[in-house]
């Protein structure tokens, strides 16, 4: 259950192409090899209403929360972490060339007894 949830401030929208930061990401947690393709999830938010810093309106962020399934060590946990956002960084390079964009990401595990799930899409793409 890797789940990706993006929140973006409203005036990054034009300056990246939102869907294909999506797909960016989603190839990048499948190639730590640690995930299921049928349970990647990324999916982006758009907020209208935001407040950044030293409120100038040119300030703008991309908030990545990334909620994974336990069973996985703290290294891989990293190394997953380190990937993500080196392969986002380096998408969105173009708005780290103006002094008004900040990122971040945060992985947290998800309880799962807490946590219920039904897929249609892992028969499939398991073959079954």
């Amino acid at each position: 259950m890797p789940h990706m949830s993006i929140e973006y401030s409203a005036n990054v929208d034009g300056a990246i192409d939102m869907t294909d930061f999506c797909r960016v990401l989603v190839r990048e947690i499948l190639s730590t090899g640690l995930f299921e393709t049928g349970a990647v999830r990324v999916r982006a938010f758009r907020a209208e209403a935001y407040a950044v810093a030293d409120l100038l309106p040119e300030n703008g962020f991309i908030d990545m929360s990334f909620r994974i399934g336990r069973g996985r060590t703290a290294e891989e946990k990293k190394r997953t972490g380190e990937a993500i956002f080196a392969a986002a960084s380096d998408y969105l390079a173009k708005l780290f060339a103006t002094p008004h964009f900040a990122l971040s990401l945060e992985i947290r595990e998800i309880d799962p007894e807490l946590s219920w799930k039904k897929n249609a899409i892992h028969p499939r793409l398991r073959g079954k």
